[in-house]
Parts: structure tokens; C-alpha cells; sequence
């Protein structure tokens, strides 16, 4: 089999007025990955949303990211996800949604999709300014820095433990990473303008020596929440990417909803 195309799209934020009825965009893959920031789940135009575009995909991959579960805990938000999943995957005439949440999916014989949201490591040091400034921690219900710092370390626990047994036991099969937070401090992943910024780690982790990202078995993992676009091939041979639209007033750079990526052989 040859390539499989992905469309791959995160932080349209379409909860900012009026994103849902202003935000287009042509379907140009068979695979339509959403890695987080899409909506509050809370609101039932996600939903809406989302099986329209059942309407058009083979399947639609699915990332909680830290906005999508405001005015829920984190627990609910994933309740109500893996409900409308249970729902939509009934329904016949539309495409399977698979809602990633320290999952795995084989797209082909040879390739499999792992996915989770992967909240960050926030040091210490930088621990009392994320705190007061990220409202996620007022907006996610009973959610504090040890929660955020505990789900991050079960995810990468889960993702370290999949590469290294995929890679062995499926040694010809190939991985594509779906995050919402970023996997790199690489300075193409950044954006200059917050290189020093005393909130980094709220937002990416350098993951540059865990088993997930050296092995070269992960062919492509794409990510979210920086609102900073990247596509680059890294030292590893792994494409790096990040296709993020970002609030309407503050676009990312270089968001191209249409653009597609192939992954697998």
C-alpha cells in the first residue's frame, strides 16, 4: 500500500465568535486529524461540528487539548467524547471517529496512528507563573499543576511503552504521533518571540531523549498548542509538524487547512 494522507489541523478555537460560522475548509486527504483546541466540549456545536465532517472523512482522529474541556473537569470532557464516539461509530453512513486518548489505531497493515493529549512537564521554576497566568487552571474544574503534571508523565509512560513494543514485536510497521501539547524545544518549533518566556514549559517538553522520539520506528508526529506552525524532517528522519490556525484576531503562521501530509510507504 502506498502513502496514507492526512489532513492535519489544530487551535481553530472555533468557541471564538464567529468561528463556527465563518471557518471553511475543503476536504483534500481521506484522513482528518484534530489535535485539540477545536472547541469546549461543554458546547454542543463541537459536536456539530465534528459529524459534519464524519460527513466527509474516512476518519476523523480526535486530541483533547487544554481549551476543549473548560467548564468540565477533565474526567467529563473525556466521558462526553468517548460518548459521542460510541454514537457516531453506530452510524453507517458516516466515517469511524476515533478519539485518541492514550490510543492506538492501525490505519494500515504497516501503519499505526498513537495518540493522547500529553500535557507538559512544568518545572518547578516556572510553576507559580504558569499558574497564575494559564487559565486553565480556573477554567478545567479541580484541575491543578499536579494533575497537569501527573497526566503528562502517565502519558509519556504510555507512548514510551507502545514505540518500544510496536518496534519490536511489528518491527516493519511505522508510527504516526498525534500530541496537542509540543514534544520539542527545537528552535524551529518556536516561536522566536517566546524563546525566553518564563511560561515555556506550560506549553512544550523537550522529549529529545525519550524512546518515543529517537525511535526510528515514529515516522511523523504532529502537535498543537504552540499557535507557531513548523513542518521539518529532524535528525531522527521523523517529520516534525505543526499546522495550527490559531484565535481570529491572532493568526498562527503559515496555517494551511487544505495542506496534506503523507505518511508510510
Amino acid at each position: 500500500m502506498g502513502p496514507v494522507s492526512f489532513q492535519i489541523l489544530s487551535d481553530l478555537h472555533l468557541e471564538t465568535h464567529p468561528s463556527y460560522k465563518s471557518f471553511e475548509f475543503a476536504q483534500t486527504a481521506s484522513y482528518l486529524a484534530l489535535l485539540g483546541d477545536i472547541c469546549h466540549v461543554a458546547n454542543d456545536q463541537l459536536f456539530s461540528f465534528l459529524e459534519t465532517q464524519l460527513e466527509r472523512y474516512t476518519i476523523v482522529f480526535f486530541v483533547l487539548g487544554n481549551h476543549d474541556p473548560y467548564h468540565l473537569s477533565f474526567k467529563v470532557a473525556k466521558t462526553k467524547m468517548l460518548d459521542f464516539q460510541t454514537r457516531m461509530n453506530k452510524r453507517s453512513l458516516l466515517g469511524k471517529f476515533v478519539f485518541l486518548d492514550q490510543t492506538r489505531h492501525d490505519v494500515t497493515k504497516d501503519l499505526t496512528v498513537l495518540g493522547c493529549t500529553l500535557f507538559s512537564r512544568i518545572s518547578p521554576r516556572q510553576e507559580f507563573a504558569i499558574e497564575s497566568r494559564m487559565i486553565d487552571f480556573r477554567d478545567i474544574l479541580r484541575w491543578t499543576v499536579d494533575d497537569h503534571n501527573e497526566a503528562h508523565e502517565s502519558d509519556l509512560k504510555w507512548l514510551n511503552a507502545q514505540v518500544s513494543t510496536i518496534s519490536k514485536d511489528e518491527p516493519n510497521r511505522r508510527i504516526v504521533v498525534f500530541t496537542h501539547h509540543g514534544p520539542s524545544v527545537n528552535k524551529r518549533c518556536i516561536d522566536p518571540k517566546h524563546i525566553d518566556s518564563e511560561v515555556s514549559s506550560g506549553f512544550t517538553t523537550d522529549l529529545s531523549l525519550e524512546e518515543c522520539w529517537t525511535n526510528s520506528a515514529v515516522v511523523a508526529w504532529a502537535y498543537g498548542h504552540t499557535h507557531y506552525n513548523c513542518a521539518f524532517t529532524d535528525s531522527h528522519g521523523k517529520a516534525v509538524i505543526s499546522n495550527q490556525k490559531g484565535y481570529r484576531l491572532i493568526p498562527a503562521n503559515r496555517f494551511d487547512p487544505g495542506r496534506v501530509f503523507k505518511f508510510g510507504e
